[in-house]
């Protein structure tokens, strides 16, 4: 095999160099191509002093990178405002709670003895209160008649139910509705006071009324 001459081997040489710059300009131009920016061998983008990068005459705002261009690149959309919840409804308010009166018509005094018609005085008694039915709904009333122990016992229950009638029979005279009122005849099983003496059997003959009314709601 001949040995090359010096200036043989001196042009191989350079051709071999010529050949790989070309490549490494040809990998360097695509790779700017391809980025926008300026390429090192490495494939680094350059800066300049200030550190801005340089751009190649293939750039476009596509191209944009955050290391470079951070104001050209696609802006996120900002979260959609959380919805507003609506105020709570204010609590209703508490409904009225029922409320029970007891009125005692005390039969001496508002009865004649042994009788069921309501003397004068226990009318007015009974009209003071239907009077006060204007500020309250009524839900309903209930007349209970009482007696002492004096006579037999089918005799006092009979008695206290035609007390108890005669009041609820006044108050329906006087404009309440008679489905609202009950009657009761307790005869003499429900006394107050000690049937043996003469002021407790007078306590004992009694008409108890319940009013059951309700504050009327403000409109």
């Amino acid at each position: 095999m001949k040995k090359m001459s010096t200036l043989t081997q001196v042009l191989l040489a350079v051709a071999v160099g010529s050949a790989s710059t070309a490549a490494v300009a040809h990998t360097t131009d695509k790779n700017e191509a391809l980025s926008g920016y300026v390429v090192d061998a490495q494939g680094k983008i350059v800066k300049d002093g200030s550190g801005e990068c340089l751009r190649t005459s293939y750039f476009t705002a596509a191209l944009a990178v955050a290391e470079c261009d951070p104001d050209l690149l696609p802006k996120k959309a900002a979260p959609a405002p959380a919805p507003v919840k609506p105020a709570p409804a204010p609590a209703p308010a508490p409904a009225p709670q029922p409320q029970i009166s007891k009125v005692t018509l005390e039969a001496d005094a508002y009865f004649d003895f042994d009788k069921a018609t309501l003397k004068p005085g226990g009318k007015t008694r009974i009209d003071s209160e239907i009077q006060k039915l204007g500020d309250v709904t009524l839900n309903s009333v209930i007349a209970i008649g009482h007696t002492d122990s004096i006579g037999t016992d089918a005799y006092n229950q009979k008695l206290s139910e035609r007390r108890a009638q005669a009041v609820k029979d006044y108050m329906v005279s006087k404009g309440v509705a008679a489905d609202k009122i009950t009657i009761k005849g307790m005869g003499e099983s429900q006394p107050i006071a000690d049937n043996k003496t003469k002021d407790g059997r007078a306590k004992n003959r009694r008409v108890e009324i319940e009013f059951n009314v309700t504050q009327k709601v403000a409109k």
